[in-house]
């Protein structure tokens, strides 16, 4: 069995996360590592008692979940990266023993590499996986991925809705994915028109109003002026989104958002 130390300690971290004191849990993780470390329970060994990489595999599981509610991408990763060992071994596999996060763990770093633009490694991690469509974890990631290559963004956008995500740590890499996809069409903009109306922007972009679409265009260092946003002016011609089929097209695309929205 674990010992009594690594198994109080194991007990106050889910007893501060379950109060929802993710800067706590975060500051405890820090000792509970140095705990396995002594214990050589970090990576999994035929040396260290099953128990015990139990309770590893729990500490980093809550460790990688604290990360996202502390908006740490990057240790999010680390984790994920440390809990891959701990998901191949045969012992920590069986059904009494296979953990119950790992699905959750997974699509969320799905999610993360969509939030990345990372489609390379996103299918790589997919291709790994058994029967993904199965599983509500992974599904949301695949359905997103779908629907981005596709181009359609409303549905993205639909689904990225905190009533919408599988759990409430889905919403954080939903939100940047959002932000990715905004400034992507952003700078599809940039290319195509030499300006746009701001009533038409907020749909397409997904902001709840234009003071924010002024805002989002302030920080892109567009000009806004007399209801429009004009973008820095190429070399190269650009259409102007006042001709008749582009405005047609934008304005219908933006009743159709409305709908969603």
């Amino acid at each position: 069995m674990a010992d009594k130390e690594l198994k109080a300690l194991h007990q106050g971290l889910i007893n501060t996360v379950n109060r929802g004191d993710y800067a706590s849990a975060s500051k405890g993780l820090s000792g509970l590592k140095i705990a396995l470390l002594q214990r050589n329970a970090l990576i999994p060994s035929p040396t260290i008692p099953p128990a015990t990489l139990l309770i590893a595999r729990d500490i980093l599981e809550i460790g990688a979940l604290t990360s996202i509610h502390q908006t740490d991408d990057a240790a999010f990763s680390r984790y994920y990266s440390q809990l891959q060992p701990f998901y191949e071994d045969p012992r920590l596999s069986t059904p009494k023993t296979a953990s119950a996060n790992r699905s959750k763990i997974t699509g969320l770093h799905l999610l993360l590499l969509l939030s990345r633009n990372d489609i390379a490694d996103f299918h790589t991690t997919l291709e790994n996986l058994e029967a993904p469509e199965d599983d509500p974890f992974i599904k949301h990631p695949i359905m997103l991925e779908r629907w981005l290559m596709e181009g359609s963004y409303d549905k993205v956008w639909n689904a990225t809705k905190s009533s919408q995500v599988p759990s409430e740590e889905y919403a954080h890499f939903s939100q940047v994915l959002v932000g990715t996809i905004r400034n992507e069409i952003a700078s599809c903009w940039e290319k195509a028109y030499a300006s746009l109306p701001i009533s038409n922007a907020k749909n397409l972009i997904f902001l709840d109003s234009e003071g924010a679409v002024i805002q989002f265009a302030k920080e892109k260092r567009w000009e806004v002026k007399d209801g429009r946003i004009y973008f820095p002016v190429e070399e190269t011609e650009k259409e102007v989104l006042a001709s008749g089929t582009i405005i047609e097209n934008s304005i219908g695309y933006a009743h159709e958002l409305e709908t969603i929205v």
